[in-house]
């Protein structure tokens, strides 16, 4: 059966067979003994001379010359859940006969922008069992997500989309263990944006209609969408791909104040030769000048940058990388309010180029300051003369080629009598402290070739380092190394090339050590954005601590210390709701994922449904205590039972309807029944029927003391003996027909054959 057919015949000489068996049942026959085997899976039939053996993948069946045995019959099942919250349980599952083998598929499926997190709240499999959690992602593709070998108490498991599978069979003995597992939704979210190189992305919400803002830095542009959407989907997506920062080849720039000219970002692929002449031109503000500068200048054996002041073929040249001489680090100044750069190149890449800064200012004034990677205080915010101002570093980074205070000096053409320094990330050092930054060496410029950095991180002698990597992006022929311990003891952490998302590791000692190397043939291999890494030190402990008892509730541990990895589980007493998290979980850095949840008074009932053949009226439909519901029958049908049923709160426990559910029944069958009961007998007519039926009762007991002692061995005569069926009339209709009555929400229903 199925798209392939076998056909075997068991002879003297052996197994002869056509064919193969793909999903389907196989059959085979010996001494007029039909054998059977029916399964999902695929069965193998191998031919070897006199012998055959039948291969079946998952339940083993086993076939030769002689005898065959084959798994037991198979009973399959599907249970479909589409409630935000449920339990997967197998003692909902009815008893099987023996011998009989089990196969079960729970399927979860929620609205879209849901996933679904199941949490295992007890497992107990014999072996032979399997049970497994599966997803599927954004393309539909199958994706196991954990099996019956991993799985533990109070461990939680997210899907990726709004589907989740659990997979169940039963051992080939048709053994049956047992688990319980709880499902419930939360809201699922797009991916966090790639920050643009060069750029910065902005974020205040991941859920579906959230936004991702992106801008550049200084001088770059951005291609593409600046801001991406969130949309609602199985899996949450962004509205398009995420834009890129890239520096253009010229420009115009009018009424320039403070702005960044770099050289053009390379091209890649059959575009990598453009950009190979280069000009821009910059405008002041009337009666104003512009300060150019140079924070940047690698220029390769070809390449060559002209600076004018003025936009005219006879403008004063202010620099010429062609003539040699000295590079004016600390800048150059326009005559007037125009300038004008012109930059050529044999091919554009990130290893040459250059960055020019430029700002205007009015005569009589200095220019006002910039230092890159850092910050500074002034005596005077419109930098007249004798205005001081003082350079600091932002953290990673230290001062370099220029003095931390500069001074604005000359009456008759104020300039600063030194230039800006520098803030440069450092390529190592020895750092201390409860907390710091370790960047990449030139960030957030690329780093060079052949650079060998150690960062040697000491904190307290009861304290260990805890690192953050927020971003790792090297070339694959360059090496990051974490190890920990001091130069006596050192033991690696781990080493890592090209990429890594972010991810965090901490010591066992109070001294870490971090190194870099790049490759010198950097030119050839490429390289790399760089890393970011923020360091703090942390308790050596190695628990969370611990977490306080609730109110109307307690909680569980899945381990006897709270150690990495340990979850507890809070859980409310009969008649209370949990708010919050139901599982934390211990952190990497000792921490637990969130906050305690509590337990807060049930004040609603559960929904207890419809009437057939009624509507109904609710006074509130969030259904607290306190809230009525109202049935009306339909045309042709009358009501029998309360007509109102009211919502009410218990101690303890959970609030309750004050009566079962009303019923609607035709109309015409009631009043065949009230034309019936609506006959009065008068008193002589109820004197005659009770006569009547005492006169009958006595001819009745006559009859039988007549046969008992005249006729009991006499065999001609005989009454016929008539024995009914004892169950025949037999009918039960239960009090409480609505379960919502007495049980508070928890409504099952049972098949019983007598």
């Amino acid at each position: 059966s199925g798209e392939s057919k076998l056909e075997a015949g068991y002879t003297e000489e052996g197994l002869e067979a056509e064919g193969s068996v793909s999903h389907s049942t196989f059959k085979y026959s010996r001494n007029n003994t039909l054998y059977r085997a029916s399964s999902d899976f695929p069965i193998r039939l191998t031919i070897n001379g006199l012998q055959g053996r039948i291969e079946q993948k998952i339940n083993k069946g086993q076939c030769n010359i002689n005898s065959c045995v084959f798994p037991p019959a198979a009973s399959s099942c599907m249970v479909i859940f589409t409630d935000p919250e449920g339990y997967i349980d197998s003692s909902d599952d009815p008893p099987l006969p023996d011998g009989t083998f089990l196969r079960c598929t729970y399927t979860v499926t929620v609205y879209t922008g849901y996933g679904v997190e199941l949490q295992v709240k007890s497992v107990n499999l014999s072996d032979g069992e399997q049970l497994s959690i599966t997803g599927v992602d954004e393309h539909g593709s199958l994706l196991v997500l954990a099996n019956h070998t991993l799985l533990v108490e109070g461990q939680v498991i997210r899907s990726p989309t709004n589907t989740l599978s659990v997979y169940y069979c039963s051992g080939l003995e048709g053994s049956m263990g047992i688990f319980q597992l709880h499902y419930q939704i939360f809201r699922l979210s797009c991916s966090l944006p790639k920050r643009p190189h060069f750029g910065d992305v902005s974020v205040l919400d991941l859920l579906p209609g959230g936004n991702a803002r992106f801008h550049c830095h200084m001088g770059y542009h951005l291609r593409g969408e600046p801001v991406l959407t969130c949309l609602n989907a199985s899996l949450p997506v962004w509205s398009d791909k995420e834009p890129v920062c890239r520096a253009l080849c010229g420009g115009t720039v009018k009424n320039a104040t403070v702005g960044r000219v770099l050289s053009p970002s390379p091209h890649h692929g059959p575009n990598a030769t453009l950009d190979r002449s280069c000009s821009w031109s910059l405008e002041a503000p009337k009666d104003q000048r512009l300060h150019l500068h140079l924070e940047r200048l690698a220029l390769g054996p070809t390449d060559r940058l002209v600076l004018w002041s003025g936009l005219d073929a006879g403008s004063v040249v202010l620099f010429d990388s062609g003539r040699g001489g000295q590079i004016p680090f600390e800048g150059v100044i326009s005559e007037g309010p125009a300038v004008r750069i012109q930059f050529i190149t044999d091919q554009p890449n990130h290893n040459t180029g250059f960055n020019i800064r430029y700002e205007a200012f009015e005569r009589g004034h200095c220019y006002e300051p910039y230092l890159q990677n850092g910050n500074f205080t002034t005596s005077d915010p419109l930098y007249g003369v004798g205005t001081v101002v003082q350079f600091t570093c932002d953290p990673g980074h230290s001062l370099e080629q220029g003095p931390p205070v500069i001074e604005c000096i000359s009456a008759r053409d104020p300039y600063w009598n030194d230039t800006e320094p520098l803030c440069k990330a450092q390529c190592g050092g020895d750092l201390s402290g409860p907390g710091g930054l370790i960047l990449s060496p030139n960030w957030p410029e690329w780093y060079g070739e052949g650079e060998d950095c150690s960062w040697r991180i000491h904190v307290g002698e009861d304290k260990r380092v805890l690192l953050d990597v927020q971003l790792l992006n090297i070339s694959d022929s360059d090496m990051l190394t974490i190890t920990d311990g001091d130069e006596v003891t050192t033991r690696i952490l781990g080493r890592y090339v090209g990429g890594s998302s972010p991810f965090k590791l901490s010591s066992t000692t109070p001294d870490l050590t971090v190194t870099f190397h790049s490759d010198p043939a950097g030119l050839v291999f490429g390289k790399g954005e760089g890393f970011i890494i923020n360091y703090i030190e942390v308790s050596r402990n190695d628990s969370c601590p611990d977490l306080p008892e609730i109110h109307n509730g307690w909680k569980t541990t899945s381990h006897v210390a709270l150690v990495r990895g340990a979850c507890i589980t809070y859980q409310c007493d009969p008649g209370y709701d949990l708010v919050g998290r139901e599982t934390l979980t211990c952190l990497l850095d000792l921490s637990w994922s969130s906050q305690p949840p509590f337990c807060e008074k049930i004040m609603y009932c559960s929904d207890p449904g419809h009437v057939e053949h009624a509507t109904r009226t609710l006074s509130d439909p969030k259904l607290l205590v306190g809230t009525t519901i109202q049935y009306s029958c339909n045309t042709g049908f009358i009501l029998q039972g309360g007509a109102t049923i009211t919502c009410y709160g218990r101690e303890p426990g959970t609030p309750v309807w004050t009566s079962h559910l009303p019923h609607c029944v035709c109309g015409y069958l009631k009043e065949f029944a009230e034309a019936t009961a609506g006959s009065p007998l008068d008193g002589g007519n109820i004197a005659l029927a009770i006569f009547i039926l005492i006169l009958l009762l006595s001819v009745l007991l006559g009859g039988v003391y007549v046969y008992v002692t005249r006729c009991r061995y006499n065999s001609n005569l005989r009454l016929p003996l008539i024995y009914p069926h004892p169950y025949r009339q037999i009918t039960v209709e239960t009090e409480f027909d609505n379960p919502l009555y007495e049980t508070g929400g928890d409504t099952r229903e049972y098949e019983v054959s007598i």
